[in-house]
């Protein structure tokens, strides 16, 4: 079973370990809303092509197929972003929209609230409006600064040994998480990583069912951790968690290599080892 916080960059790690289910644990709500709209999209996609043109809300143009690369799938969205009369772009957006929340409260019956539904609208406009480059900074309000990638760049980022590894950069990763989310096996949880329910009732489910961590992507979660003093508490409800020898952490530091405030890299450690000493809380 794979844990993770945060966002998309969660999907990449998934395609490469191709866990049995996933659970994305994450303090705000938004966050669940943004992977119901995935849920959807990942559903309702035939491929790669597909997916990509409905979540930047564009008319998926002829000559794309399985074997088309996703630099090339991006280049011809930028197209489609220069091409599409304003008018059409915004009726296809309402239209998309319309078929997400549909498909995940009529077709999955998800009881889901206004307030949901309108964080999905949100959501799911920024990809519309941003277009393939969307960036962190992109709803910041602010100019955009140079030391985020947009979302382009990540998809078509090589892992400095030729290869691309994001979860489209082929059908195959695409499929993983598809395959994930058609099973209901891809779950988002709100949740506090130092608090007293989320990731405890996650071990006891997986407990119950004698399932195993591999991996717990953290992204820069401990920073907002260590501030509040609540690192400790956080690794005592990671060993309440079922782990073996092999259970890791994938944590996401600052790299300066390539200037001030740019770069973050990959970083791995030992969940058993780190939780050692640590008791957990009685339920």
């Amino acid at each position: 079973v794979y844990l993770g916080v945060g966002p998309e960059q969660n999907f990449t790690y998934i395609a490469a370990l191709r866990p049995k289910m996933v659970f994305i644990v994450d303090v705000r709500r938004g966050n669940l809303q943004l992977h119901l709209m995935y849920k959807a999209l990942f559903e309702l996609s035939s491929d790669r092509a597909d997916f990509i043109f409905r979540l930047f809300a564009r008319k998926r143009p002829e000559g794309l197929g399985a074997k088309s690369t996703a630099d090339e799938i991006f280049t011809a969205l930028f197209n489609a972003y220069k091409a599409t009369p304003e008018k059409e772009a915004d009726d296809l957006l309402k239209q998309n929209l319309k078929g997400l929340q549909d498909h995940l409260t009529r077709t999955r019956h998800l009881p889901l609230s206004a307030e949901d539904l309108k964080g999905i609208e949100y959501v799911y406009t920024q990809f519309a409006w941003f277009g393939p480059g969307l960036s962190y900074w992109s709803t910041s309000g602010g100019p955009r600064r140079g030391d985020a990638p947009t979302y382009w760049d990540l998809m078509v980022a090589e892992d400095g040994k030729g290869q691309n590894r994001s979860f489209l950069a082929s059908e195959e990763h695409f499929l993983v998480m598809k395959e994930l989310h058609q099973k209901n096996l891809l779950v988002p949880v709100v949740g506090n990583f130092s608090g007293p329910k989320a990731l405890r009732s996650v071990g006891r489910y997986l407990k119950d069912r004698d399932a195993m961590v591999s991996a717990f992507y953290l992204s820069n979660v401990e920073q907002y951790l260590d501030r509040e003093g609540l690192r400790p508490v956080f690794l005592c409800n990671v060993a309440a968690l079922p782990l073996d020898e092999a259970s890791t952490f994938i944590r996401s530091v600052r790299n300066n290599t390539f200037g001030p405030g740019i770069g973050l890299e990959s970083v791995v450690g030992s969940m058993p080892e780190e939780v050692k000493g640590c008791a957990p809380r009685p339920p």
